[in-house]
């Protein structure tokens, strides 16, 4: 997660000088080897060799050539992936012009796609992308559309539809160039005009849609031409590309009139058949405009409602991947033959948080009490069995090391003070609360320990575990007094603040409204100097603990297990994004 401050260090520096994200010539000299560093990618390595991200492929391509005649090189299948220690050919000047033109004429030498990939989700509720939320509704969007940019494993923002993009020197304009030759699987051509439609919708508060706050500081989106689209911003945001790749940002064709069954993108695979509650088959999109994708020719999405029946359909061969499972199943599958199990470390976390718009949450005492009854690290050991990290009530975890703080100390459990705050709210009996959870991820497991550690304090709490889509639907997780939500990882901070916290934000699922933090949040979410961020990130990290709505037990790694008959597999944060289109049948 230190890519994120270089990430904004670059980003004012690019702001300073209204410097254009354009191409550069390539180096007249001869090729080189070059071994694989750790951090290295093959964008940021054709920035560093060729002044120019988007001249990766000519790495990729001349490193598979000399594959075939030179043992000490191995064929690259996925260029989102390479290995620390591999060794890559760097083509000189004239080879690599050679090779870019073969990738940019469709000639790049790819491995048809084939063969057939199965997954195992969550039943998924929502497929309109503007309100889709869970991994299983995400990977959906995934597969079927394509972002205006991306974010890969890493936190790095890498190029999907839009090719290049400049910003002005005032850092309130964003022009971006789209990939020319794409089209929507109905075979109409993406223009700009999607692009702008897509994200005036999203922005449009007439809908309600919950990404309006996110976008509430674009002043206009144009297109410019029918590939080139211009954002205006109201207010500089040294975040708008992160928030440009969020889930919700899939590009839909202009007047799209019923997203949640239309299922037209321009993404790597093609539904051809849904049956809710059971299942989703795609075939892959022969014309998907980045080559090598997508590596298999169909896909198939299986939705079970039990976490333990996905992890033996693994097992069985019924599933050839797996993701998002309660930690002990994880653990099983560690070592079992012929899967490959990986767990990645995120900035995803459960959330315990109580209304504080009405009784008895609006009394800052009765959460007090709650913290109090709490032991965080104990939760850290028994429910995650000590993998991801120990949380400390606020979403701002230890992978955004620019801006965690451990400055405010987080107060011991004590079930005695918190027995006393109690009496002192009105509660000299103690406190009755139902506790809604959904069903998934170790989320179950966390209400038990804490209806166990709260009776301590004299809080008896009537654990209700429903569905994931009953949690998170209609009258669910934003109308309940006391719930555990679970966030997925995200590559910023700030996200957490604009739809979660701040005053009337969205998704303000606890009602918190405090001047200060909103004050804090506005600062860090708009400053170009990274020194005032990391300061208000503190403060905000010292008003949740003393008195925000939310505990934060852990951060929780994401976990995932695919068949070995299958490579490519690169676990996100966010599972839903993990790119599926990447993976195809071992050789």
């Amino acid at each position: 997660m230190h890519r994120i401050t270089l990430i904004l260090l670059l980003l004012v520096f690019v702001l300073s000088l209204g410097v254009a994200h354009a191409a550069a010539p390539l180096p007249q000299s001869d090729g080189q080897e070059y071994t694989v560093q750790a951090d290295d990618w093959l964008s940021k390595l054709a920035d560093k060799f060729y002044g120019d991200v988007f001249n990766w492929p000519a790495i990729w391509l001349g490193t598979n050539a000399k594959a075939e005649t030179d043992p000490g090189f191995a064929k690259i299948d996925n260029p989102d992936v390479i290995e620390t220690g591999q060794k890559l050919w760097i083509p000189g000047a004239e080879e690599a012009a050679q090779l870019l033109a073969e990738y940019s004429g469709a000639a790049a030498p790819a491995t048809a796609a084939s063969g057939k990939l199965v997954v195992v989700w969550e039943i998924p509720v929502q497929l309109d992308p503007a309100f889709a939320s869970s991994d299983s509704e995400i990977a959906v969007l995934n597969a079927v559309y394509d972002y205006l940019v991306d974010v890969d494993a890493g936190n790095n923002i890498r190029p999907r539809l839009a090719t290049s993009w400049a910003v002005s020197g005032n850092g309130l304009q964003y022009t971006f160039q789209l990939a020319r030759g794409v089209t929507f699987h109905d075979g109409s051509p993406l223009t700009a005009a999607d692009v702008v439609w897509t994200f005036d919708r999203l922005r449009d508060p007439a809908l309600e849609l919950p990404t309006a706050d996110l976008y509430a500081n674009i002043a206009s989106i144009e297109a410019a031409s029918d590939t080139e689209v211009v954002f205006t911003l109201k207010e500089t945001n040294p975040f708008f590309l992160f928030d440009l790749s969020d889930n919700h940002a899939a590009i839909l064709k202009a007047n799209t009139q019923d997203a949640a069954t239309t299922f037209n993108g321009t993404g790597p695979f093609k539904v051809t058949n849904y049956i809710p509650e059971d299942r989703m088959t795609f075939a892959a999109n022969d014309a998907y405009f980045i080559p090598g994708k997508p590596g298999v020719a169909e896909m198939e999405f299986i939705f079970f409602s039990d976490p333990a029946a996905s992890v033996d359909a693994l097992r069985s061969g019924q599933v050839d991947l797996a993701m998002r499972m309660p930690t002990p199943l994880f653990l099983t599958l560690k070592e079992e033959p012929g899967i490959n199990a990986v767990a990645v470390p995120t900035n995803g976390f459960d959330a315990v948080r109580l209304r504080t718009d009405r009784a008895p949450g609006n009394d800052p005492r009765v959460i007090q009490a709650l913290k109090l009854a709490t032991d965080r690290q104990a939760i850290f050991d028994t429910v995650t069995l000590g993998l991801g990290a120990p949380g400390r009530d606020t979403p701002i975890g230890p992978l955004y090391t620019a801006y965690y703080s451990e400055d405010t100390p987080i107060p011991a459990r004590d079930p005695a003070a918190a027995k006393a705050l109690l009496a002192e709210a009105g509660y000299p009996d103690g406190l009755k609360l139902d506790l809604h959870v959904p069903d998934s991820g170790d989320r179950p497991d966390l209400a038990v320990v804490l209806k166990e550690q709260w009776a301590a304090a004299g809080i008896d709490v009537n654990v209700l575990v429903e569905p994931e889509s009953v949690y998170y639907g209609d009258n669910g997780w934003l109308e309940v007094d006391l719930g555990i939500t679970g966030w997925g990882s995200r590559p910023i901070p700030q996200f957490y603040m604009d739809v979660m916290l701040v005053t009337d934000a969205k998704w303000n699922e606890s009602h918190f409204s405090d001047e200060e933090f909103d004050a804090l949040a506005k600062t860090a979410g708009t400053t170009l100097d990274e020194a005032e961020r990391v300061a208000a990130y503190k403060e905000i990290q010292r008003i949740l603990i003393e008195r925000g709505p939310i505990i934060v037990p852990y951060f929780f790694p994401q976990l995932g297990a695919i068949r070995d008959q299958f490579t490519g597999f690169e676990l996100k944060a966010f599972a839903g994004r993990t790119d599926l289109a990447a993976i195809r049948p071992a050789q």
